[in-house]
């Protein structure tokens, strides 16, 4: 998982951890109401909306402003989403898929497509880049929530496929993540819930087979493309098979 890692500790690098919270916040409030909309407003017979409302509560999000994006939904007065996956390819070839959520398609399209252009890479077809992933389950802890050992067994026990670690660094802390097949992610995150409380995050997520290693001057094309498309209102989420050497990334972060 060195793409999602290295990229998020780039991101905090870069001084941008105030301005990701805000947009988090905003993606989180999206997809509740995109699944109390498409579900109903009830979490416990809604799959989506209750794993929406789970990854919310892992990442801090005020009570108050779930419920209002539930309301939202429920009033009739959200807007009418549509999801849509795009797969392109980028520096040194890295493959990327990005999960948009809009209201406008042809706008999404467009943003996307220029974000890949003026960055070194291109979109290509659906499946062209899909296949060098596993859709899977991935939950978070904080790794002060347990050591690696009970964590482990739990996860084991709770019927997990995978469990590792992140290192963090001087301003944030490391995490647990365990993996779980796609179909069995709400139950291991129950099951985990009731001996370590929430998450911090849980959802499915485009889990990279094998990485691509990006060097010298890619490296800072590559990094501004995932800025990019993060920065994008209608981008959800943004995967990557790439590898960055730590001293390729401190030299981007100085």
């Amino acid at each position: 998982m060195a793409g999602h890692s290295k990229w998020a500790n780039i991101q905090h690098r870069k001084g941008r951890q105030d301005k990701l919270r805000s947009k988090l916040f905003s993606r989180l409030s999206k997809e509740i109401s995109i699944a109390a909309k498409l579900g109903g407003p009830d979490p416990d017979a809604n799959p989506r909306l209750r794993l929406a409302v789970a990854n919310a509560k892992g990442q801090s999000m005020p009570k108050d402003n779930i419920q209002r994006a539930i309301d939202k939904a429920s009033g009739g007065d959200g807007d009418a989403y549509e999801d849509i996956r795009y797969e392109g390819f980028g520096p040194a070839g890295i493959g990327v898929i990005v999960e948009v959520s809009t209201d406008n398609r042809n706008r999404a399209a467009a943003e996307v497509r220029t974000a890949f252009a003026k960055n070194g890479g291109n979109l290509g077809e659906t499946g062209s880049v899909a296949f060098m992933f596993d859709n899977v389950g991935e939950i978070r802890y904080p790794l002060s929530i347990a050591d690696e050992d009970a964590m482990m067994e739990a996860a084991i026990e709770a019927g997990a496929e995978d469990v590792g670690s992140e290192d963090g660094d001087e301003d944030n802390e490391g995490e647990h993540v365990i993996y779980t097949a796609r179909e069995g992610l709400m139950e291991v995150v129950g099951s985990l819930s009731e001996r370590f409380d929430d998450p911090s995050s849980a959802k499915l997520i485009w889990r990279p087979q094998n990485l691509i290693d990006v060097t010298g001057d890619k490296v800072a094309t590559l990094m501004k493309m995932m800025e990019t498309l993060e920065d994008c209102d209608d981008v959800q989420n943004v995967y990557a098979n790439f590898d960055i050497s730590d001293e390729d990334m401190a030299q981007l972060g100085d």
